[in-house]
């Protein structure tokens, strides 16, 4: 007989600086980058030591948050911060413009409000139980109260990559197929772009 999987009542939260303190507790869990590396056009932590690039990431993300320029949706588990998915228009997350696959393509109308999903993250004992979907759907919600848009993603598509489990803070193709999001080109040979609008 097989085992009932649990059913799992999430609560979703906006990152915010009422939230910080829980995303502060859950964030060293992911390492060092504390969801900096889409808020930068270039690199600025190359050079530091692991503690020095750690502290610099979080003051920033910190500064970021309090100033309403970084968004994430932020999952509950009860009481306790289960994931988040992190979106924001194009100009809070300006590190995919760099992308060599990334430039070669027609860009979108200027008059067409551009938003980006970069990234999840789901704690260690949460896994596998529904909490990215719950935060794309979260950030899919907040984008449309925002006055909605182009809204772009970019997934793992190599198997190669997809096995490994930071691959997979992307997101994968089917999660965003189910919310209606169209492929729209690769990205090299381990992302691909898609795109829905709201």
């Amino acid at each position: 007989m097989k085992a009932r999987k649990k059913l799992v009542h999430y609560t979703i939260k906006e990152l915010g600086p009422d939230t910080w303190p829980d995303f502060e507790k859950l964030a060293p869990q992911q390492g060092q980058c504390w969801c900096m590396y889409y808020h930068r056009a270039r690199p600025v932590t190359r050079g530091m030591t692991g503690e020095q690039a750690t502290s610099r990431n979080k003051r920033d993300k910190e500064a970021l948050v309090r100033n309403g320029r970084s968004h994430s949706t932020l999952v509950y588990d009860g009481k306790s911060l289960a994931g988040w998915c992190q979106y924001g228009l194009k100009e809070e997350l300006p590190r995919i413009d760099a992308g060599r696959n990334y430039k070669k393509l027609a860009p979108l109308p200027p008059e067409e409000k551009l938003w980006r999903i970069t990234c999840f993250y789901v704690d260690r004992h949460h896994r596998k139980q529904g909490v990215a979907r719950t935060a794309l759907k979260g950030a899919l919600e907040s984008i449309r109260k925002q006055g909605g848009g182009v809204v772009e993603a970019y997934p793992v598509v190599s198997k190669s990559k997809a096995a490994h489990p930071e691959w997979l803070w992307f997101g994968t193709p089917k999660m965003f197929l189910n919310e209606k999001f169209k492929r729209i080109a690769p990205l090299g040979t381990s992302l691909a772009l898609m795109r829905k609008k709201i």
